[in-house]
């Protein structure tokens, strides 16, 4: 998805690496897709300020919500001078919002002063929304969504768990559709006060 902005790009190919390897340290070509990535090594001052910056990108579909609050900004490394490198993780392969999400870091970092940006995608391992934060949650609820349940240590999550409504907090509540505005999220209505209001499934 172009933008026609002016600002430089690093160009968007695609490589897939051998999750047994070292993404990060393997040769890899700029922008793309990536099967994993290691990321043990601690940030420098520098790269903690681009790290918060681009952690603050507020999510394309769900504006209330940053991508550091979602858990999709991964890893920021910087590569030589003037060169940063961002990895994120789309809430599900194939995710629309990437393109534009890639875009958002690269104009937002473009802005501090970073000549070269490259954003990649990296699938693994893969997002679950217990990537998303307290604060994350805390947003998703003040906006009237109701936000993913947490997920068990072990097995799969019970089709039986309530539904809160974030409009008046009962747990008596009612699916309506598996799907809403975006696919992450389900519609469902509140028996209590009778608002409809979005879910995040979980994942």
């Amino acid at each position: 998805m172009g933008r026609g902005r002016g600002t430089r790009r690093a160009a968007h190919g695609a490589v897939r690496a051998d999750a047994r390897r070292d993404a990060a340290s393997a040769p890899q070509p700029p922008g793309g897709v990536v099967v994993t990535a290691e990321r043990t090594r601690e940030r420098t001052p520098l790269e903690q300020r681009l790290w918060e910056l681009a952690g603050a990108v507020p999510d394309p579909e769900l504006p209330m919500v940053t991508l550091g609050d979602l858990g999709i900004l991964r890893d920021l490394r910087m590569f030589g001078p003037g060169e940063v490198r961002v990895e994120i993780t789309p809430t599900y392969t194939g995710c629309p919002a990437v393109e534009a999400m890639s875009c958002d870091i690269e104009d937002v970092l473009h802005a501090e002063g970073v000549p070269e940006v490259t954003v990649r995608t990296v699938l693994a391992p893969a997002w679950t929304t217990d990537d998303i934060t307290a604060e994350g949650r805390r947003k998703l609820a003040a906006s009237g969504i109701a936000p993913p349940r947490p997920q068990p240590a072990d097995g799969p999550i019970p089709l039986t768990l309530a539904v809160r409504c974030p409009h008046c907090g009962s747990i008596d509540t009612e699916l309506l559709s598996r799907f809403s505005s975006t696919a992450c999220k389900a519609l469902r209505r509140c028996v209590s006060c009778r608002e409809p209001f979005d879910h995040f499934k979980e994942l």
